[in-house]
């Protein structure tokens, strides 16, 4: 049952949207493949980031409004604690079949073997990262009147560091590039259970 907001509605929907994006992408800019292989992992980055916004709504509010973090209090579990868990499980939930779509998606967009080994260790890196910005996101917007649409926009500016760095790797060399986007993602991993166990803490009061 801790678990139960990072599993509800399963990872098959941003997959099936990380897919799409990487299908259409080629069929809007050409069959051109040197400019296709320059922006793919870019693509692969902004695919991942608008994927990672469909199950907001989902990781937090519907057990916030069924009263479970109020059953969880009474039994000596904090919300940090329980935000941490909730991190691991959209980690697992949503990035890791994610990173999997990944090999076809590059394929698709005609990345080389040094460009896909590159995006997938950005992803890597960076995927923690974007799960615990997509739970405190969560959190901060949970039981707020339009609450959906407001975790989109705000996700979207604060993970512009993992996409700079993360696209960036490709232009980079690639070691720098995932380093910094670790870097990034490590740091959101230790902020994100504090802010979203604050803010659920204040929409439980």
């Amino acid at each position: 049952m801790l678990l139960t907001g990072g599993r509800r509605g399963g990872a098959g929907l941003p997959v099936l949207f990380f897919l799409a994006v990487a299908m259409l992408y080629p069929f809007a800019v050409g069959p051109d493949a040197a400019l296709l292989a320059r922006s793919g992992g870019g693509i692969v980055w902004v695919a991942a980031l608008l994927a990672a916004i469909l199950p907001l709504d989902r990781l937090v509010e519907p057990d916030l409004d069924a009263g479970f973090f109020d059953q969880w209090a009474l039994r000596g579990l904090s919300e940090e604690w329980i935000m941490t868990a909730r991190i691991g499980a959209h980690w697992l939930t949503f990035a890791v079949p994610l990173m999997m779509a990944a090999l076809p998606a590059s394929a698709l967009l005609g990345l080389t073997g040094g460009q896909v080994r590159i995006v997938m260790l950005g992803l890597l890196a960076g995927t923690p990262g974007l799960a615990a910005l997509g739970v405190m996101v969560a959190g901060i917007t949970a039981g707020l009147r339009g609450g959906a649409a407001l975790s989109g926009l705000l996700i979207v500016p604060l993970a512009i560091p993992l996409l700079i760095f993360g696209a960036g790797s490709l232009s980079s060399g690639g070691e720098g590039g995932i380093a910094l986007t670790g870097a990034v993602s490590l740091v959101l991993v230790a902020i994100a259970p504090f802010a979203a166990g604050a803010a659920v803490r204040a929409a439980r009061d």
